[in-house]
C-alpha cells in the first residue's frame, strides 16, 4: 500500500485545542485497506474533532455515508446508509515505555511527531456497517426485498409433509400401550 500523507497528523506543530478535519472516504482508500469485496460505491464523510491536550488527545470521528450492499434476505444490491459515532484517546509516553494499547486507548511514544489515522478511519468505517444489512421497508409497510425472492423464500420455509407409512402404525400403538401402562402405575 501506498503511504497517503493525507491521513497524517503532525501533532507538534499544533496547538492546544480542538482542531477539525474532513476526509472523504471512496472506493480507493477502502479496495487499499481491503474491504470486503462484495460492498462497493463507497462514499462516507469521516470528520474528526482531534483536541490536543498537554499528554494526550481526544479524538471524536463522525461516520456519514453509504455503500452498495448485497442484501442479507434476498440477494439484491442496495444502498446503505452508515452513521455511527467513535472516541478514541491518545496518551503520549516515554520514549522506552512500551504499554499496550486498551479498547479506547493508545499510546505513543513522545518521539513520534506524526500521527497516521488512516487505521482508525478505515475500523470505524468498517464497523459503522451492521453485521446483518437488510432492505428498509417501503412506506407501506411492505418490505423492501425482491418480491420474487420473498416469495421463493416462503416457500422453501414451509415445511413439507412427510406420507405416513403404514408400517409405523403398529409401533404407534405399541407405544400407547406402553404409555398407558407407565401412567397406571
Amino acid at each position: 500500500m501506498k503511504h497517503n500523507r493525507e491521513y497524517e497528523i503532525a501533532w507538534q506543530g499544533l496547538k492546544p485545542g480542538l482542531h477539525t478535519y474532513q476526509y472523504d472516504i471512496d472506493e480507493r482508500f477502502m479496495q487499499e485497506k481491503k474491504a470486503a469485496p462484495d460492498h462497493k460505491n463507497w462514499d462516507v464523510c469521516v470528520t474528526l474533532n482531534f483536541d490536543k491536550k498537554n499528554s494526550f488527545f481526544l479524538l471524536h470521528f463522525d461516520v456519514d455515508g453509504s455503500v452498495t450492499v448485497p442484501c442479507d434476505r434476498c440477494g439484491d444490491d442496495f444502498r446503505l446508509q452508515l452513521w455511527d459515532e467513535f472516541d478514541l484517546v491518545i496518551k503520549l509516553t516515554g520514549d522506552d515505555n512500551k504499554e499496550p494499547d486498551e479498547d479506547d486507548v493508545v499510546f505513543i511514544p513522545r518521539s513520534e511527531t506524526v500521527i497516521d489515522i488512516s487505521r482508525w478511519i478505515y475500523e470505524f468505517i468498517m464497523l459503522s456497517v451492521p453485521l446483518q444489512r437488510i432492505h428498509a421497508d417501503k412506506p407501506d409497510g411492505k418490505p423492501g426485498c425482491n418480491p420474487q425472492a420473498l416469495k421463493l423464500l416462503n416457500k422453501l420455509s414451509e415445511p413439507e409433509e412427510i406420507p405416513e407409512k403404514g408400517i409405523w402404525k403398529g409401533l404407534e400403538a405399541l407405544k400407547n400401550k406402553t404409555d398407558n401402562k407407565r401412567k397406571l402405575k
